[in-house]
């Protein structure tokens, strides 16, 4: 029997099959949009050659068709993966590549992420999709014990580095309960996989072609309300960007201000405040890889600054949060001007009609910079 959270996700994913388009553009009314942070959109590399005004989306189905262009051996697969996801992300790409490739599978994450691990251990590479991130935990099992520990525990004789796991995440404007979650800090306490988030386009394509091709399991969580919302110049080509590398998005003296994924744009504007109403001059660093984290890009700031705020959508505690500031309070302890700051979604399941009061907004993660700096 199907238990009432369980029931919702296989109503949700028929009603998703049936409605097609109308499905995910459910997800990004006015409404929702009200709520989103101003998306300033950045310039790829001259290097990476030509461009085209691409949405997040789009990016993220360009690195998939350039992953099975290039490689023979890659299959992507999930619920409703064939008409295009419910996000369309997979958009015709089982038109171009047949339904060997590209194929449906039923609603059973642990079984989706379980063939993924065989595909890739017999030398494949699998994409597989969890349709959210709120139900890839019933799949936290072959992901933790299994895909993150075969190269360990067979000396390197079998491994399954061939795997990328894709799964939209975070909140969306009205998500509720099982389509909102940010549960990144959950794979951070598991050596042996890679946990990265883009912010926009360009960073989703160029990192996800770096997920694939990377030589370790990877876990691609993708902010879902950036999918339509995040339009920039994306290059048409094949690139990738580093794992485990932060970026320095905006240099700056005074505070050192860390986040990923859709907070970032948060962050971006809790920093141009600071700087015009407090005269505080912000470094924004986007972590871009959960684990394995760069650290030494977060101590070299707080070196500068001699202060950090760390920010995230997921619950205060035991957010990854608390792992940043955990690490900077013993390597940095000697520069540090004040207590490290976090600014966090709160310790309650994640609320429907308060889900602008649960997120880190703008003026939250403001106080916080104010408050650091005065310290």
């Amino acid at each position: 029997m199907l238990t009432s959270q369980r029931l919702a996700q296989s109503t949700g994913a028929t009603v998703y099959s049936r409605l097609g388009m109308r499905a995910s553009a459910s997800f990004h009314t006015s409404r929702s949009l009200k709520a989103l942070p101003t998306f300033v959109s950045e310039t790829a590399p001259e290097e990476f050659g030509e461009t085209k005004r691409t949405n997040m989306f789009q990016a993220i189905n360009s690195a998939m068709d350039i992953a099975m262009a290039t490689d023979d051996t890659a299959c992507m697969f999930g619920e409703d993966v064939a008409f295009g996801g419910v996000f369309r992300c997979s958009m015709d790409l089982q038109t171009k590549y047949g339904k060997d490739r590209v194929f449906n599978t039923p609603l059973c994450e642990q079984g989706i992420v379980g063939f993924g691990i065989g595909m890739a251990t017999m030398g494949h590479t699998a994409i597989a999709e969890i349709q959210f991130a709120d139900y890839i935990f019933p799949a936290f099992d072959q992901i933790v014990n299994e895909a993150a520990k075969y190269r360990y525990r067979s000396g390197g004789e079998f491994e399954c580095g061939g795997l990328t796991i894709r799964t939209p995440s975070g909140a969306v404007g009205h998500g509720g309960h099982y389509h909102s979650q940010s549960p990144e800090a959950f794979f951070a306490h598991c050596p042996g996989i890679k946990v990265v988030v883009p912010r926009g386009p360009i960073q989703a394509k160029g990192l996800l072609l770096s997920c694939i091709r990377d030589k370790n399991p990877c876990v691609f969580m993708e902010p879902k309300i950036m999918y339509r919302a995040a339009v920039e110049e994306v290059p048409v080509g094949d690139y990738m960007l580093p794992l485990s590398k932060a970026e320095v998005m905006i240099p700056g003296t005074d505070v050192t201000v860390v986040g990923w994924g859709t907070q970032l744009h948060t962050l971006r504007e809790a920093c141009d405040k600071a700087k015009a109403e407090l005269g505080v001059s912000c470094e924004l660093i986007d972590l871009r890889t959960i684990i394995p984290v760069d650290m030494a890009t977060i101590e070299e700031s707080v070196r500068k600054t001699g202060r950090l705020i760390v920010a995230h959508e997921a619950p205060q505690t035991g957010g990854f949060a608390a792992e940043i500031a955990s690490s900077i309070q013993k390597s940095c302890f000697l520069h540090l001007e004040a207590p490290v700051e976090r600014v966090c979604g709160w310790d309650t399941p994640f609320p429907l009609v308060f889900e602008k009061i649960y997120l880190p907004d703008k003026l939250r993660c403001f106080e916080a910079i104010k408050k650091t700096s005065a310290f």
